[in-house]
């Protein structure tokens, strides 16, 4: 199957508004943050919530600023130092493409870290909700990588292949955005969701966002076998790739967090705004 009979030339363009391109990535942002914002909001309105909407509000705001600002230095850093040292002002070109979902983490983290300082509020159950709505913009994400036809992965003979003609070959290739989008978005998304309601997980800091590490960590370390390496980069010395290192990292807190997180249970505190407590 190619890529371009599936979803036709320029698939990076949803559509035009007074001749201003509108692309599918941007769209994915938008879909990402307000689906999150409202699902964040379902679940701070559950008793012994950790914010009241005064700072899920601060939080979309920041978070927006640390998606954005850790991505692109975190793709800087991480996946392409040598080229940005040469021509530091293409760093701010951020329509050329080149985020990284490591960095973006990093960013909203400190956002939290931020929010959570100022308004003296618990910084592992902030994390902890927040997580529960990341898998909202890591599947539109996915989907817009495949959409824009980026992000392919290795070549491959399994059916549901797919020619990538922008890989600079012909070679049926596995759809590993697809894939992310599954893992990463769906099965994340489901887990998350099923700890939250079905259980007392929000009652122990830190637990559902070590869950979240885990998944996302096992699902990038996993799918990295099938999608192709970074040009600039390849398979580093060690045998493994960037997304695969920067993984092992994020997959061990996640352990550590999961299992110390019955040790911090705690009768939870009501949080100025709400009336409910736990």
């Amino acid at each position: 199957m190619n890529f371009h009979d599936l979803m036709g030339e320029n698939s990076e363009i949803a559509f035009s508004v007074f001749g201003l391109p509108i692309r599918w990535y941007a769209l994915a942002y938008l879909a990402g943050i307000f689906v999150g914002y409202w699902y964040l909001l379902r679940l701070i309105a559950q008793p012994g919530a950790p914010m009241a909407r005064r700072h899920a509000d601060d939080m979309i705001f920041y978070a927006m600023l640390g998606i954005i600002l850790g991505g692109r230095l975190g793709y800087v850093l991480f996946y392409n130092l040598g080229n940005y040292l040469e021509k530091p002002l293409e760093i701010f070109k951020l329509w050329d493409g080149g985020m990284s979902l490591h960095g973006g983490v990093i960013g909203v983290l400190i956002a939290i870290w931020y929010v959570t300082g100022k308004e003296k509020l618990s910084f592992l159950r902030f994390c902890d909700y927040v997580a529960c709505v990341v898998p909202f913009g890591l599947f539109f994400g996915r989907l817009a990588n495949f959409v824009n036809g980026e992000l392919w992965g290795r070549a491959t003979t399994v059916p549901w292949a797919i020619i990538f003609p922008d890989s600079g070959t012909m070679d049926p290739r596995h759809p590993s955005q697809l894939y992310e989008a599954g893992l990463e978005g769906l099965l994340m998304m489901a887990v998350l969701a099923f700890f939250f309601w079905r259980t007392d997980a929000r009652y122990k800091p830190g637990f559902l966002f070590g869950m979240a590490a885990i998944i996302y960590g096992l699902s990038r370390f996993a799918v990295e076998f099938v999608r192709e390496p970074d040009v600039q980069l390849g398979t580093l010395s060690w045998g493994l790739t960037m997304g695969q290192t920067l993984t092992v990292p994020m997959l061990l807190i996640g352990v550590w967090l999961v299992a110390t997180a019955k040790g911090r249970r705690q009768r939870i505190e009501p949080v100025a705004g709400l009336d409910s407590v736990a």
